[in-house]
């Protein structure tokens, strides 16, 4: 892969971060909550919001995690929204097209789990050892997904998502499993076993502060509530995982595989913990 094309991947990524002033406020009518930890009261999905605007900003954001929305500043749309809203729908709002806005909010999950496909992509791009053996069958499913994405709001309805994903994470994997192995290799031979997490892990509050977690699997882990201060977490594979009120206060997540910003929204952290390059640090963190 050029030097252009990966730099034109890692714009891309840049866009796949939510831009709220380019998004009709698609996350606070399209989708449902009910009341309890994350939520204050019950929303039906297709409802508005009480909180949100008539210009589509949240009257309330100063103010979410204190009244009780702590789930609307943990969420993440990959950028899903504004491209639904600004290409998709080619601008033109739901309150402005009432009789568009079930196909609106039904085309918003199907936009979000393809830019977290994107997402994934771009990183496994802009790795040299992935490049250098399966670049070519990574960018031909970055191209398709990108594809994807630019459809008519119809036809990107009719997609067999589940299907897509399934293709894409075979590549993942194969990502994973040789960047793990370059990362565990300088640790061969250092004594000990290393422990073995498999896909789906339950660490629901486990104490793992300090743990060296380098290279770890924890593909689709329970991380709830668990104590990761300090710990080691470079390599480790973390698609999918838990992350919900995870202790990473100090932890080093510098180079992790397939974190989220939606992860470390969800999770506790401070000024210590170290977060990949792509990855903002979240305004609720402490210092």
């Amino acid at each position: 892969m050029s030097y252009h094309q990966v730099e034109n991947i890692s714009n891309s990524r840049a866009e796949l971060r939510a831009d709220c002033e380019s998004c009709f406020g698609l996350c606070c009518a399209a989708l449902q909550f009910g009341a309890g930890v994350d939520f204050a009261a019950d929303k039906a999905a297709g409802q508005a919001c009480p909180n949100l605007r008539e210009d589509f900003r949240c009257g309330v954001h100063t103010e979410l995690r204190e009244i009780g929305y702590r789930g609307c500043t943990v969420y993440d749309c990959f950028g899903a929204g504004q491209k639904v809203s600004q290409l998709t729908f080619g601008g033109r709002d739901w309150r402005q097209a009432p009789a568009t806005s079930k196909q609106m909010f039904d085309v918003l999950p199907v936009m979000r789990q393809l830019h977290e496909l994107l997402w994934y992509l771009g990183e496994a791009l802009s790795l040299a050892s992935a490049q250098k053996l399966i670049g070519r069958e990574l960018q031909e499913a970055y191209e398709q997904t990108e594809h994807m994405t630019e459809l008519p709001s119809d036809e990107l309805l009719q997609l067999d998502v589940d299907a897509h994903r399934a293709e894409v994470n075979r590549l993942l994997l194969r990502v994973s499993k040789l960047v793990r192995g370059e990362t565990l290799r300088p640790l061969t031979g250092k004594g000990g076993r290393r422990k073995v997490y498999d896909r789906g892990a339950d660490l629901f509050g486990a104490k793992l502060r300090g743990a060296d977690l380098r290279g770890a699997f924890l593909r689709g882990a329970c991380l709830i509530a668990a104590d990761l201060r300090d710990a080691d977490l470079r390599g480790a594979d973390l698609i999918g995982a838990d992350c919900r009120d995870t202790d990473l206060r100090g932890a080093d997540l510098s180079s992790s595989l397939f974190l989220t910003q939606f992860q470390v929204n969800a999770a506790k952290g401070d000024a210590a913990t170290k977060l990949p390059p792509m990855l903002m640090r979240p305004g609720h963190w402490g210092s």
